[in-house]
């Protein structure tokens, strides 16, 4: 342990060597911040995630056609109705549905918007009870309504799609046709899923006719006991009904939940990769450190004689310049966690503006101790060997040195 001496004196030292101070300090707290930033936002995107994998959510599958562009834009691969007559008949499956995705022109006083029209079974909310979207004014569709929409969140505020918002029983217009509005949904996060529309699956055929290919989507509710088993059972059925041969499938079948796993897995690989950079930029900050507590060690030669001659020990002086590198690094972590939450404050606040709110930080108070201790462990090690050479100067040697 050091006296309260040699820390007062410690202390002094780097407040006289200020500029050295602040270089060594900034080039740890520029590291830490970066690392505080991805680390909260990628905790955030996990927590986001994390919300559609509700219990709700375990006995349900999604098959989706592969094409070269997302539902919506390619039909060249559309699931057909025969494909959800053979889901609807595999053993394991209680109930399937299909949604239809058509890009969709909205116009209101002369200006036109493009977005995504979905189409449903009301009588089947699957898709609804998979995500938990919920409605946050108005109604949802019923099975037989016509000329009705209900309208994502963003329809609601001005100046979002339209420079003036909707409201219900307000007329749109979808295709150059007219429907009402009956509805709207709470907020996902995204600007893609807050513009949509939804009508029902007898709407959207009217609307499009010939046009419209197939489904953009089945989803079933299944025995969550035997998924895989279902699973397999569901391939097998839509092989026969595609008349495609195994290994040559032209769909994919994926529990929501696995769906839900393979963003997380990219979520690991992009966050994981970022960090990796930072603590690179970390670790460059350490040899930084390392090169400051030598260079401190070789200008104070002579003090650390003369602290040896007066009756400091070695693990004294050894603690003393331990303590000056962890101290750096104790306020470059304070510092780079500070740094980092009013970033990640004001980008969130920017994203929520431009409606992309579910690229929200997530804090913890673990987060930002943990950063804390990392700095000032960081610092601690970049500071042992130069503390262990300033112990080890000879009091003699050290008195004679120039």
């Amino acid at each position: 342990m050091l006296r309260k001496e040699l820390i007062k004196y410690s202390i002094r030292n780097l407040e006289h060597r200020k500029t050295r101070s602040f270089l060594t300090i900034l080039s740890i707290f520029l590291g830490i911040s970066v690392i505080f930033l991805f680390i909260s936002f990628g905790a955030g995107l996990y927590a986001y995630v994390n919300q559609f994998s509700t219990e709700s959510s375990a006995d349900k599958i999604m098959i989706t056609a592969k094409g070269s562009a997302a539902p919506g834009i390619d039909d060249t691969f559309a699931l057909t109705e025969s494909d959800l007559s053979a889901v609807e008949r595999t053993s394991g499956v209680y109930e399937a549905t299909g949604l239809y995705a058509k890009a969709a022109a909205i116009t209101k006083d002369k200006l036109k918007i493009y977005t995504f029209l979905i189409g449903y079974d009301p009588d089947k909310p699957i898709f609804f009870e998979m995500t938990s979207i919920k409605i946050e004014k108005g109604i949802g569709l019923q099975k037989g309504d016509r000329g009705k929409v209900v309208l994502g969140y963003n329809y609601l505020l001005d100046d979002k799609i339209f420079p003036t918002s909707y409201d219900l029983n307000n007329k749109i217009v979808i295709q150059g046709k007219e429907y009402k509005v009956i509805g709207f949904y709470e907020p996902v996060g995204n600007p893609q899923d807050d513009s949509q529309i939804y009508m029902t699956n007898e709407d959207i055929e009217e609307l499009y006719g010939g046009d419209l290919k197939g489904y953009a989507y089945l989803i079933a509710k299944v025995d969550a006991s035997n998924l895989k088993g279902v699973i397999e059972n569901v391939e097998r059925s839509l092989r026969d009904s595609r008349d495609v041969e195994k290994g040559k499938e032209d769909f994919f079948v994926q529990s929501w939940e696995e769906l839900m796993a393979t963003y997380s897995v990219i979520l690991n690989g992009i966050i994981g990769f970022v960090i990796l950079i930072a603590l690179i930029s970390v670790l460059v900050s350490a040899v930084n450190t390392a090169n400051t507590m030598i260079t401190s060690v070789l200008e104070r030669v002579r003090e650390i004689g003369v602290m040896k001659a007066v009756g400091a020990t070695n693990s004294e002086i050894f603690n003393l310049f331990l303590f000056e590198s962890a101290l750096l690094g104790f306020i470059a972590g304070i510092i780079g966690v500070g740094l980092g939450w009013m970033l990640t404050s004001i980008a969130s606040a920017v994203l929520e503006n431009i409606g992309w709110s579910f690229l929200k930080p997530y804090y913890s108070w673990s987060l930002f101790l943990g950063l804390i201790a990392f700095a000032t462990i960081t610092g601690a090690v970049s500071g042992a060997l130069p503390a262990r050479q300033a112990s080890r100067i000879k009091p003699v040697d050290a008195l004679r040195y120039e």
